[in-house]
């Protein structure tokens, strides 16, 4: 079953190049025309356990979105200015936005079970942000792409654990949105070192699904099925990644809303300024909290 995946999968990410590369040359530029955020805050003392928290025009309370951003799990890939632009945009529709950076592999303490950890603190850490900022904890939204969307389903799958790393769970997201990212982890070792260049999954979990098969459970969403959640799924480069896990969420009972763009690749659909990245930005803004 793997196998057609993958084709399927190789030829998804190999047949636009030109337009993966100039995708990606729009996201850098749109990087470098964003506006400061409100506040830079730590939520734990290594240097990358930070985020930026950007803020709606208006008084709020506003709704808050954790945005996780991708790059293989790797500290060599990409970081949080990925996902600046996007957190952007959302704040320009009306919800605040927390854009974390987090240990990954390569970083001292990334990997498991480090990353996992600093993405449950970044999130919880909003109960300390909104003693003075203007957020409504009772409508979070967790938004992850790449290997960032496994990272946003995660969090929303933390009560289903009943395992320390899942944190304090002090904030609970009612939304989780996965961009183009896969749900599980261990139907795709082997198909990470394609997509990524170099596998990323072993490497990431600190062993195979063999050698650590209780860890690889904690960390898939998959595996923690229905998780009580409303979610969003945006489908792009990597859509038959993104297709087995959406399946079986919907078969568990979850609610899942699922957007397509045309003409979509995996760096365009979280490019404010492209069609395909408005679209995805609009469809957050109107469908994660139900108004």
């Amino acid at each position: 079953m793997l196998r057609p995946i993958v084709a399927l999968l190789l030829l998804g990410a190999a047949t636009p190049a030109l337009a993966q590369t100039d995708a990606r040359a729009v996201l850098n530029l749109a990087k470098t025309r964003l506006p400061a955020p409100a506040l830079v805050a730590r939520y734990g003392s290594d240097p990358l356990q930070k985020g930026e928290l950007r803020l709606p025009k208006g008084k709020g309370p506003f709704p808050v979105a954790v945005v996780i951003h991708g790059g293989c799990w790797s500290a060599t890939i990409e970081d949080w200015q990925g996902t600046a632009p996007l957190a952007e945009a959302l704040a320009a529709r009306g919800i605040a936005t927390w854009n974390i950076e987090y240990r990954r592999t390569g970083n001292p303490g990334g990997g498991w079970p480090g990353t996992f950890e600093d993405v449950a603190a970044a999130t919880d850490y909003l109960a300390v942000l909104a003693k003075t900022q203007p957020l409504d904890l009772t409508r979070v939204a967790v938004v992850g792409h790449s290997s960032g969307a496994h990272l946003a389903l995660w969090v929303a799958s933390r009560p289903k654990l009943h395992d320390p790393v899942a944190g304090a769970m002090t904030v609970r997201p009612v939304t989780a949105v996965a961009i183009d990212g896969p749900g599980t982890l261990a139907p795709f070792v082997g198909v990470d070192a394609e997509i990524c260049g170099a596998p990323a999954i072993v490497p990431f979990m600190g062993g195979t699904p063999q050698e650590k098969g209780a860890a690889y459970t904690l960390a898939s969403p998959q595996d923690h099925l229905p998780l009580g959640v409303h979610q969003l799924v945006v489908l792009g480069a990597l859509g038959m990644m993104v297709e087995p896990y959406t399946q079986a969420a919907l078969a568990s009972g979850d609610t899942v809303v699922k957007l397509a763009p045309g003409g979509a690749n995996h760096f365009n659909i979280i490019t404010p300024e492209t069609p395909q990245g408005k679209q995805v930005a609009d469809f957050i803004a109107a469908q994660a909290f139900g108004e």
